[in-house]
């Protein structure tokens, strides 16, 4: 119903945010990094939170994100049977989107399970659930690589380039390939060799 509501932020303790727009103020609940982000701004500041409308029985809920990015990690982990809307800001205020990304896609369950309420079972359902949607989609992909600095795609050039693309149809997955692609970004390697170290070293993980 709300892609975004952007107005003046009158406050923002923790667990949610209000902002007056044209002397309404709306209620948005938002994560813990979002809330930290926020109280940078300052009160009175102007700004933008993308949204969504959480319908209930019982009661009709907006949430907040700073980030696309952020709200659409939130549609997916919501989309996990078994993980709610609470449940979703509550991984979402443990980790970033590119650390959850890099956590789904090297099954990482602790560091889901870190998040205040999720354990051990519901973290490895959620990778369960996202790791082949997000092992699809090169925003998530290279989020994930981006966590740990890997190279993002485009700058990665030249012979480097071809490699990664050639290990990423054979199916491996894209922020694996550029995590082990930035230890040899230096090295004088034809393509061929450079797929031959790659391969080495993606199979010991």
């Amino acid at each position: 119903m709300y892609h975004f509501i952007e107005g003046t932020l009158c406050s923002a303790p923790r667990g949610y945010a209000v902002l007056n727009v044209g002397g309404v103020g709306y209620q948005i609940f938002i994560s813990e990094r979002t809330a930290g982000e926020l109280s940078h701004l300052g009160k009175d500041t102007r700004c933008r939170l993308y949204t969504y409308l959480n319908v209930r029985e019982d009661a009709m809920e907006l949430f907040g994100f700073l980030t696309e990015a952020e709200k659409e990690a939130f549609l997916l982990l919501t989309s996990v049977s078994g993980v709610g809307a609470r449940g979703a800001m509550s991984i979402l205020s443990a980790l970033t989107v590119e650390k959850l990304s890099f956590a789904i896609l090297s099954d990482d369950a602790k560091a889901i399970s870190s998040a205040n309420g999720i354990g051990t079972k519901t973290a490895q359902k959620i990778i369960l659930e996202l790791k082949d949607k997000l092992a699809k989609d090169p925003t998530f992909a290279s989020a994930a690589g981006d966590a740990f600095g890997a190279p993002k795609s485009e700058e990665v050039g030249g012979a480097l380039a071809e490699a990664v693309s050639a290990l990423v149809v054979l199916g491996y997955p894209r922020a694996h390939v550029l995590k082990q692609a930035a230890k040899l970004k230096d090295r004088n390697l034809s393509v061929e060799e450079l797929i031959r170290a790659l391969l080495q070293t993606l199979g010991g993980q």
